[in-house]
């Protein structure tokens, strides 16, 4: 111990020793609290709480979006069909050295204007209305058509003949041979309000065949009453305008109420310049004429209108107006009565100017044609007339002529 590196060496060492001794006594579990293996053990139940929680929100989203529009379309969707056809145009061609030599019979016989039949494949909508396969649809969808295949929902298909058409209104009335099968209840056209939801389904562009089932668009009705006048000698009388996007394919297609009933058949749009798609507005043919055509469609094959006001007319044309005192030109003059006629036992006279029918305007000759094309024997139209520089109205009872 005299040696002073020795006792240097055991003075270091004793604090070591003390140090190993105490380190060695204390217990390692005291450092790691209990409390986080209780809340370790107690997640299991609240990721179940959690679960279940989330569960009960995600069906009470589901139920909310189960909607009167998601009903209605669920109901209404077996019944809609796709429309194709083979139809045979008539088309011309026009020589265009015909301005310079149309006169001449020799150019007329061998290099004139000629006429050429072509097949043309067309497609639309259309609707069942009854369980044995009577389907509804545009003349001009399928009233030339040579062939039809009517593709149901869920892609199965038939071949449809045409039991009727009406060019007049663009009413076809088609049928596929089968039985038990889905239909659209039909609505009441009278009892519709601006403003009331609208669902059109069809077959835009064709995409009915993609998937075999409908698109489903929705807006408002717009408008009622709409008169849009003669397109190619069919008569567009009051209309259903709406909102709901309607383009190429769609015609024939049903227009719904959010009870699921057809309210009416899509038929027309209003394009921007060349365009042929949707630009805001789309018009169907109400469902109360075409529940009253295809009744005859169904009857007889065609609609007869041998109906007689009575009377003979011109259009009131600009002198006539002024003639007259009228403050604007419209309607049409009586220019004779027909002895024992619906007018003269309606007290009309000659030289009455009819303006209005059953609280619509009558414009021009147009307007009155498309009056009767929607008549028939024994209704009676209220009419307004201008008589004398005052208005007087009258009740005219249509005859078969």
């Amino acid at each position: 111990m005299n040696n002073p590196y020795v006792r240097f060496f055991f003075l270091l060492s004793i604090p070591l020793v003390v140090g190993f001794g105490i380190g060695y006594t204390m217990k390692p579990t005291a450092a790691i609290p209990p409390t986080v293996y209780e809340a370790t053990a107690n997640l299991p139940s609240v990721v179940t709480a959690q679960d279940r929680q989330t569960g009960d929100n995600q069906e009470a989203v589901a139920k909310s979006r189960r909607s009167a529009i998601t009903q209605a379309v669920g109901r209404v969707s077996p019944a809609v069909v796709g429309i194709n056809v083979m139809q045979i145009q008539q088309l011309q061609y026009r020589n265009p050295f015909s301005d310079w030599f149309g006169d001449d019979p020799v150019f007329r016989r061998f290099w004139g204007d000629r006429t050429y039949k072509q097949k043309v494949q067309g497609l639309g909508s259309g609707f069942i209305i009854s369980s044995d396969g009577y389907i509804v649809t545009n003349d001009h969808v399928a009233g030339n058509a040579t062939e039809i295949t009517v593709t149901l929902t869920g892609g199965k298909q038939y071949k449809g003949k045409i039991i009727g058409t009406d060019h007049s209104t663009d009413i076809c009335l088609i049928k596929v041979d089968a039985k038990d099968l889905p239909y659209i209840p039909m609505g009441n056209s009278d009892d519709l309000m601006s403003g009331e939801w609208a669902i059109a389904l069809g077959n835009p562009f064709g995409l009915f065949q993609i998937n075999d089932k409908p698109t489903v668009t929705v807006g408002v009705i717009s408008s009622l009453g709409m008169n849009l006048g003669n397109l190619d000698g069919r008569y567009y009388r009051d209309m259903i305008e709406t909102d709901a996007a309607i383009n190429g394919g769609n015609s024939g297609g049903p227009l719904v109420n959010s009870d699921g009933e057809v309210i009416g058949m899509n038929t027309l749009i209003f394009t921007g310049g060349e365009s042929r798609t949707y630009v805001g507005y789309g018009f169907a043919i109400p469902v109360n004429k075409v529940k009253k055509v295809v009744a005859e469609l169904k009857k007889k094959g065609k609609v007869t209108r041998d109906v007689s006001a009575g009377f003979e007319y011109q259009e009131v044309d600009g002198r006539i107006a002024r003639y007259l005192g009228l403050a604007q030109i419209q309607g049409i003059i009586i220019s004779e009565i027909e002895p024992r006629g619906p007018a003269e036992k309606a007290g009309l006279k000659i030289g009455d100017v009819i303006l209005e029918i059953n609280g619509q305007k009558v414009n021009n000759e147009q307007d009155f044609i498309g009056v009767l094309v929607d008549s028939s024997p024994g209704d009676i139209l209220n009419v307004k007339v201008f008589r004398e520089r005052r208005l007087i109205e009258a009740a005219l009872k249509l005859e078969k002529s």
